[in-house]
């Protein structure tokens, strides 16, 4: 049992040793991954590079670059028009590109596309026009009534006294009619 023991014993120390060299290891990297001017000092060629990469995309260097090369080949964009505009159209413009003659045709396709879609609704909007300024007065008018006669209880009870009045005589002369009328067809009809 003491041998089995001393083994175990053996084998945590060996583990122990193991993972003390490994931290060892871990912490070395971990310093030379953070210092960075003992890496300029070993590689200051590639640092150069990385920094002047940065730089480049950093200040706009690509979209220059390309706009260089499209004007040496293609030759200068036309320079936009002098206007007046307020300053916020003006930079939409400028957003636009510097190329006068694609910004124009870019204006004038959309300014087309919003006639196509101006010219569909004037039409519906001119009949929706028409038609509420005949019956908007009617309605209104109409809905003033109707809240004028709720509120006035006193008028209300009265109205609804008098139109009970009239269908009761109504109702009191249709009731009586039939009955005459009966007697009138019987003597136009003439003896059976």
């Amino acid at each position: 049992m003491a041998a089995e023991a001393d083994a175990a014993r053996e084998r945590v120390l060996a583990a122990r040793t193991e993972l003390a060299t490994e931290v060892e290891r871990l912490q070395a990297s971990a310093r030379a991954a953070v210092d960075i001017p003992a890496k300029v000092r070993r590689h200051p060629a590639q640092v150069a590079a990385a920094v002047g990469g940065v730089g480049f995309l950093a200040l706009g260097g690509p979209r220059r670059l390309f706009r260089r090369v499209k004007s040496t080949i293609v030759g200068p964009d036309q320079p936009l028009p002098e206007s007046m505009l307020p300053e916020e159209i003006e930079k939409a413009l400028k957003r636009l590109g510097t190329d006068g003659e694609r910004v124009r045709g870019t204006l004038e396709r959309d300014f087309a596309d919003y006639l196509k879609v101006s010219q569909k609704r004037r039409g519906p909007a001119l009949r929706q026009t028409l038609y509420y300024a005949v019956t908007l007065p009617l309605i209104r008018r109409g809905g003033k009534l109707a809240v004028d006669w709720l509120l006035q209880p006193d008028q209300r009870a009265a109205q609804i006294e008098e139109l009970r009045s009239r269908l009761r005589t109504r109702g009191d002369q249709l009731a009586d009619e039939p009955q005459t009328s009966d007697l009138a067809a019987d003597t136009e009809a003439g003896p059976r």
